[in-house]
Parts: C-alpha cells; sequence; structure tokens
C-alpha cells in the first residue's frame, strides 16, 4: 500500500464490552492485559480455550463507552457466546455493534504523518474523533481506522486518499505470515502459540491468569513449540485437510485454503530451514512455504 491509498474492511465484527466489571471481566480471560489498553494504546488479544487452544481473535479500541473489539465478521456471533460464557453474575454488557462500524486500513507512513500532524508517538491517535491505530501485529500492515461509515469516508476525503482493492491488504498479510481470512478453520485445530499469537503481540506473560494460560506458558517455558502456522503459495488450488509433504515425509496440513492458505507446519525434526524454500506437496500438489515468515 502507497501513502495516498486506503483499503476498506467492510467485513469486520465490533463487540462492545461495557459495564462497570469490564475490566476485570476481560482481564481474567483473554491474552493481553487490558490494564495496558486506553485512548492512546490498542492491542491485539486472543480468547483460548481452557486447554490453550485458538478459538477467537481481535484487537481491543478503548470506547467511551467500554471497549470496541474488532474482530472478523464470521467469528462475531461465535465470539460474543463465547465470553457470554465468562459473565456469570458480572456487571457486563456485551453488544453486537457490527453494522455500525467499518475498519479503514493506511500505510504506516502515512499513519506516521498523522501523528506528526497532531504532535503524538503514541500507538493510537484520535483524528476527527475517530480511533487510528498502528496495526499492533506488523507496522508493515499499516494503521487500522475504527469508525462508522460515513465519518470513514469524511476521513478518506479530508485525507485525500484513495481507495483501492482489499485484495492487495490481504495479499500482504498473508506474504507477512498473518492470517486475515479464514480464521474460523482454526478453531480447536493448533495452540495459541502455534497460531504465532506471541510473534503477533497478543499474549502477554506477565499479567497474570487468562483462560488457556497454563497449556501455553508451560509450552513457552519449556520450549516445547514443535509446529507454526505459516503461509503457502501453490499455483494449485489446495484443500484444508491436505498433509504437506517434504522427502516423503509429513511436516504438516492446511488448516485455511484459498485464496490465501495457510498450513500448520513442523518447524523442528526436520527443521524449517531445511525446508522453506523448497518445492512440497499438498495432496500431490506443488507448494511452498512463504520466504519471508
Amino acid at each position: 500500500m502507497k501513502k495516498d491509498q486506503v483499503v476498506i474492511l467492510e467485513k469486520r465484527g465490533a463487540v462492545l464490552i461495557s459495564g462497570n466489571d469490564a475490566d476485570y471481566f476481560l482481564q481474567n480471560i483473554i491474552t493481553n492485559d487490558i490494564k495496558k489498553v486506553s485512548n492512546e494504546n490498542s492491542l491485539f488479544a486472543a480468547l483460548l480455550t481452557p486447554q490453550g487452544k485458538y478459538l477467537n481473535e481481535f484487537f481491543i479500541v478503548k470506547n467511551h463507552k467500554g471497549y470496541l473489539l474488532d474482530c472478523n465478521e464470521n467469528s462475531t456471533e461465535e465470539l460474543i457466546k463465547n465470553l457470554s460464557k465468562y459473565k456469570l453474575r458480572s456487571d457486563v454488557k456485551i453488544e453486537d455493534l457490527s453494522s455500525e462500524f467499518v475498519i479503514g486500513v493506511i500505510n504506516y507512513e502515512k499513519f506516521v504523518d498523522l501523528q506528526k500532524e497532531i504532535k503524538s508517538d503514541l500507538n493510537t491517535i484520535n483524528y476527527r474523533d475517530t480511533p487510528i491505530f498502528s496495526d499492533p501485529r506488523n507496522k508493515k500492515l499499516g494503521a487500522r481506522i475504527f469508525s462508522n461509515l460515513e465519518k470513514l469516508y469524511l476521513t478518506i476525503k479530508k485525507l485525500n486518499l484513495k481507495i483501492i482493492d482489499s485484495s492487495k491488504y490481504y495479499s500482504l498479510a498473508h506474504e507477512l505470515g498473518v492470517p486475515e481470512k479464514g480464521q474460523v478453520n482454526l478453531k480447536d485445530q493448533l495452540f495459541g502459540l502455534e497460531a504465532n499469537f506471541e510473534k503477533l503481540q497478543a499474549i502477554d506473560f506477565k499479567k497474570g491468569c487468562f483462560v488457556g494460560q497454563e497449556n501455553t506458558a508451560r509450552m513457552k517455558l519449556k520450549n516445547k513449540l514443535r509446529r507454526r502456522l505459516l503461509p503457502i503459495s501453490s499455483n494449485e488450488k489446495l484443500k484444508i485437510g491436505d498433509e504437506v509433504i517434504y522427502n516423503d515425509i509429513k511436516i504438516g496440513k492446511i488448516l485455511i485454503d484459498q485464496p490465501y492458505p495457510f498450513g500448520l507446519i513442523k518447524v523442528v525434526d526436520p527443521d524449517l530451514e531445511e525446508f522453506k524454500n523448497k518445492k512440497l506437496l499438498a495432496n500431490n500438489k506443488k507448494c511452498k512455504i512463504l520466504q519471508n515468515v
């Protein structure tokens, strides 16, 4: 993406967590530290199963009513259901506001220009009453504008931005090893660390308890990370469940299919460096792991 470009991700979910117990509620279940979320800082976080496996992922942005969660559209209903399991008698309200918000994505350099304009070097800035935050997962993914559609178009006009096809953003995320499509297929298929949540700044190991913490902390402490979710490139159509083969050895399987495939791949025995740039097979279809991961 260039400095004068913007992508609109209309198919995103927005969940509002409010109430007197919202801070305490989120702090006890999500992987990141809710105490670090403010009008000046936004986070990427996850909700894991009690066994530490993938369940939901989302960004958290401070809102005057509480906390807004920017999540994948296909996971919104399930996320609300999963969060509600832990609500019990807490003074917490969980609302689906997906119809009210969209996400815009701008180039990181453009975000830096906006920071300079309002004289701020913070992760999250407020521009024309709209939060804009640098993507915590990777700065190369730019900054996200969390706004209603009308305000977003006004911001785009004010900044003289050109709307480009969202596929360019999704392709960039894929190249960087960040799944933006098909995450629903990851549910219960891999552990949080295997989903690269530590690398993507989604886990704070100093915050204390969260759902799935015991297994997650044990994997990190004992260095038991043996597989990782990695982007796969292929000129042929890959299918979920296809086994990935290297030298007649099964090294993984496809978890997310076209158009931006990902596989859960061994990173030791054999070592990832041995086959990262080599041709692999997935159900006899040629493929390879993207080189820059």
